[in-house]
């Protein structure tokens, strides 16, 4: 059966707000939730970017049965690998070993704050895969030095972990990362419905793993005004990853996204107050082999009338698929 998320996106609420909705939405019946790890939003009208780990700490105590994710962290800039592993381990037991780790190659968006400069994308993987490589020996217990072309460790050893480590789930888009997903993840990730990254994934060793997807949405009684909000925060997202891991700052994507128009978004983000909307999307992410989806709600004040909507109406609407 496929599971559905609820999406604790940091760039559009505040940490406390954030650990509320997250218990809100446990007991509204959703299976899992997942947190975007930005220090930036992606557009100034989102307006937020509270720590993650921070948060997901106070979520951790706030639930008791959904599944707590991280979609997802950069491993090669902002923190050092070692940082990364020692804070999963930490969130896992806080968590009662209820936390998946999940990691991508990052955006320029976020790691450009630390000052040094955004390498291309070949390098980013070359330092990806190192990064995966330290965290996957930290989490085999034992002290781990590491000598690579981009990290190096010096006898770290995680001293507070599980029996059992955090899993881990790594982000794909094209062939190279699912090559590195198939070979070190326990899961993939991915933000589009597509069947071939769940082929390569398998063919690279993914076979039989869980697949982990996301579908922003904008509910809200006026199609209209759910349009406009869609619109207002979420116009980015027509820009496609490529894209919009290379941009700095929020007027880049400000810029970038300047001639989007509202039918745009309308037609890549469902919109208003229709469960079969929903359904449809998700479907793709179904037919396309994916065993999870998570939901973005746009919109940070509009949280609570979306839970309300989404455990009596989106939710079993859903479970039919």
């Amino acid at each position: 059966m496929v599971q559905y998320g609820y999406t604790l996106m940091t760039e559009q609420s505040d940490p406390k707000s954030l650990v509320r909705w997250a218990a809100e939405a446990e007991e509204a019946g959703w299976d899992f939730e997942v947190s975007s790890d930005h220090y930036f939003p992606w557009l100034d009208s989102q307006g937020h970017a509270p720590n993650a780990w921070v948060t997901l700490g106070a979520v951790a105590q706030a639930t008791s049965r959904v599944e707590l994710m991280t979609y997802v962290t950069c491993p090669i800039m902002r923190y050092h690998p070692t940082v990364v592993a020692q804070q999963a381990a930490t969130l896992d037991l806080l968590a009662d070993g209820r936390f998946t780790l999940g990691l991508g190659a990052g955006e320029n968006l976020n790691e450009h704050v630390v000052g040094r400069g955004w390498p291309p994308a070949n390098v980013r993987h070359e330092m990806f895969v190192e990064a995966v490589e330290i965290i996957d020996a930290l989490f085999a217990g034992g002290y781990v030095s590491y000598a690579g072309q981009h990290f190096r460790t010096d006898s770290a050893k995680l001293w507070d972990i599980g029996e059992v480590p955090p899993r881990i789930g790594i982000a794909v888009s094209g062939e190279q990362s699912c090559r590195i997903a198939g070979e070190h993840a326990d899961a993939m990730i991915a933000v589009e419905p597509k069947k071939s990254l769940g082929e390569m994934f398998d063919r690279f060793g993914g076979t039989g793993k869980p697949r982990i997807g996301q579908l922003p949405i904008s509910f809200g009684t006026d199609k209209d005004a759910a349009i406009e909000r869609a619109h207002d925060q979420f116009r980015w997202f027509a820009g496609g990853w490529k894209v919009n891991a290379e941009l700095p700052g929020t007027a880049a994507f400000d810029a970038a996204s300047q001639f989007v128009r509202k039918e745009d978004v309308a037609d890549q983000i469902p919109c208003g107050d229709d469960p079969q909307a929903v359904k449809d999307a998700v479907k793709e992410f179904v037919d396309a082999g994916f065993t999870h989806v998570a939901l973005v709600q746009i919109g940070g004040d509009q949280q609570e009338e979306f839970l309300r909507w989404s455990e009596k109406e989106l939710l079993p609407a859903l479970r039919e698929l």
